[in-house]
């Protein structure tokens, strides 16, 4: 009997009632976790109320993930069970993201069919913590911006739309980021920026002021005004229309002016920043915003076929 005159039971009797094996209850007796009450005459091991409810919160928290030695420490009132909880929570929230992303790898890879090298830099890339990506980006903004008198609503405008790939990326979102973080550091794409970028702090390529004033003033809000048209209606840059266009756009500029508006256009075609801005938008969850290479491409053939 314990101190309330209720009987003791025996190992077995405790394991009937708890559906625990008698050689865990034997286990965790022989460790400390559930000490008995007493022992019968014959040694054999007694159990009370309190070994129940012991044995019951043991078998709860280990349900719940935790070790032994934690378990312990928690009976031993050396360590909060919120405290232990809560520690647990952080654990699995940091699985739970490893697993999902490893997901989005998978299903990635499952989608695209990449070699070995391409699936190991995929998962390599992937997993990155959110600094170091964001270094990634750093260091491409620096290389492209660094020594220019850009504008610094440009430049702001690039750090503040800086990819932000989510804890749970979806296959798209994961892809994205690893085709952008391939093309920043690709040096032939970060000289093509650079070259736009000093075009766009007043330069030419090779450093020297760029000719007469640049590029007209409202070029780029006209350009999209009578070029799209233009293209929808089929004209083609070969037609005296699409001369109509470029002398609207290009109106009073000499030869030299006119071959630097032309250089500029080909080095933001050749930036290869549509690209750039489609990865931008699948990783941030935003809508892409249009084209323009059309655009571009179409006037360069008109200004070489109608140079002055």
């Amino acid at each position: 009997m314990d101190d309330d005159g209720r009987p003791l039971l025996t190992i077995g009797q405790l394991a009937s009632r708890t559906g625990l094996p008698v050689r865990t209850i034997r286990y965790w007796s022989d460790i400390g976790a559930v000490p008995p009450a007493g022992r019968s005459p014959g040694g054999r091991r007694s159990y009370d109320a309190e070994s129940v409810a012991r044995l019951e919160l043991v078998r709860t928290l280990r349900q719940l993930g935790l070790g032994l030695a934690e378990v312990r420490r928690i009976l031993a009132r050396e360590t909060a069970v919120a405290d232990v909880a809560a520690a647990h929570v952080a654990a699995l929230d940091a699985q739970i993201r490893s697993l999902r992303l490893t997901r989005a790898v998978l299903s990635a890879v499952a989608r695209q069919h990449p070699g070995t090298e391409e699936m190991t830099l995929m998962n390599k890339l992937a997993r990155l913590s959110a600094a170091e990506r964001g270094q990634i980006i750093d260091d491409f903004i620096t290389e492209v911006f660094g020594g220019l008198d850009a504008d610094p609503k440009l430049t702001r405008k690039l750090q503040l739309t800086a990819p932000e790939l989510p804890d749970e990326p979806t296959p798209e979102q994961l892809s994205a980021w690893v085709e952008l973080a391939e093309l920043v550091q690709d040096p032939g794409f970060r000289q093509r920026m650079r070259k736009m970028a000093e075009y766009h702090a007043g330069q030419s390529s090779a450093g020297r002021p760029a000719p007469g004033p640049g590029v007209p003033l409202g070029f780029a809000r006209q350009r999209p005004a009578l070029i799209g048209p233009a293209r929808q209606r089929g004209v083609s840059p070969e037609s005296p229309e699409a001369a109509q266009v470029v002398d609207a756009l290009l109106a009073g500029l000499d030869p030299a002016r006119r071959a630097y508006v032309r250089e500029r256009l080909e080095a933001g075609l050749d930036s290869q920043s549509d690209r750039y801005h489609e990865l931008l938008a699948v990783i941030n969850g935003q809508p892409a915003r249009p084209s323009r290479a059309a655009d571009l491409e179409w006037l360069l053939a008109a200004i070489d076929t109608h140079p002055s």
